[in-house]
């Protein structure tokens, strides 16, 4: 997605926010340029996905697109299953897949699984949030999850499918938000290309600083415009607001995120963005 992004927009400095699967469709915040320094800070936030389990059948990749190891007949009621799937809410332990990008020893699972190898993956602490199951079709359901960070849902699917007694992969996934970035109002890549042809691209491109637009803003008055400029500590100079802030210059330019520090009585930067060779 971002090599094809660089030949449409013509744009080196681009990052994404948190990989698909290659059968999976849906959210993917890309940002371009100074925003790219969004990009760790956009992987942690939580998801929400629409997927589908089907019960009976065991992968190696844990979806459809692997190789089938067991089948098992599904015996289980909507009830049981229904008490599964809630029993997943919270926080629990979730041992990475082998198919993923994580890396153990520099290299990434994915790769020592095309090999052959299997290795021993420490679990890692997820929260599923909410799960609501949007339709029972046994051996199907289909589940709208609202997960943290670090979350696979075809691992969910598994561990779910384990539970039961029967095994079970992810059989489609549809990321349908990430942070405040909905699929409703998200752009296809055809459609990306297109507005760049027809010179509209702009109109579909955020702001940085409307990534931050919950947090309270500190607009200067003029009289720290050079350390502003140079991304340096500044004094309230009696305007205070405490926690994290969104500074602009006098002239309305984004600066970045400062916190302000009662011990020293200044504004530290905690996130740079400006850059004076745009202005």
């Amino acid at each position: 997605m971002v090599a094809k992004l660089r030949g449409i927009l013509h744009q080196k400095k681009i990052g994404q926010t948190g990989t698909l699967d290659p059968d999976a469709e849906g959210v993917l915040p890309v940002c371009l340029g100074r925003g790219t320094k969004l990009c760790d800070m956009l992987t942690d936030k939580d998801k929400v996905y629409e997927a589908e389990l089907l019960l009976g059948i065991e992968t190696d990749t844990q979806d459809l697109s692997g190789t089938v190891l067991e089948r098992h007949p599904v015996t289980v009621g909507e009830n049981e299953v229904f008490e599964a799937v809630m029993s997943f809410l919270g926080t629990y332990k979730q041992i990475p897949p082998m198919y993923s990008a994580i890396k153990v020893d520099g290299r990434k699972l994915y790769d020592l699984a095309r090999a052959g190898q299997v290795v021993e993956r420490k679990p890692r602490t997820v929260t599923i949030h909410d799960i609501d199951i949007l339709e029972m079709k046994l051996p199907f359901v289909r589940m709208r999850i609202h997960c943290s960070k670090g979350t696979y849902i075809r691992t969910l699917c598994h561990d779910i499918g384990e539970k039961l007694g029967c095994y079970g992969c992810m059989s489609s996934l549809l990321r349908t938000r990430v942070s405040f970035f909905d699929v409703s109002t998200s752009i296809s890549l055809d459609k990306v290309s297109e507005y760049m042809k027809e010179g509209r691209i702009d109109s579909f491109i955020i702001p940085i600083d409307r990534i931050f637009e919950t947090m309270p803003a500190f607009y200067d008055d003029g009289k720290n415009d050079k350390l502003l400029t140079n991304g340096n500590q500044f004094p309230p100079n009696g305007k205070i607001i405490f926690g994290e802030v969104r500074v602009y210059k006098e002239n309305g330019t984004f600066v970045g995120i400062y916190q302000y520090d009662s011990k020293k009585n200044v504004y530290s930067p905690v996130k740079i963005f400006y850059d004076p060779t745009e202005e």
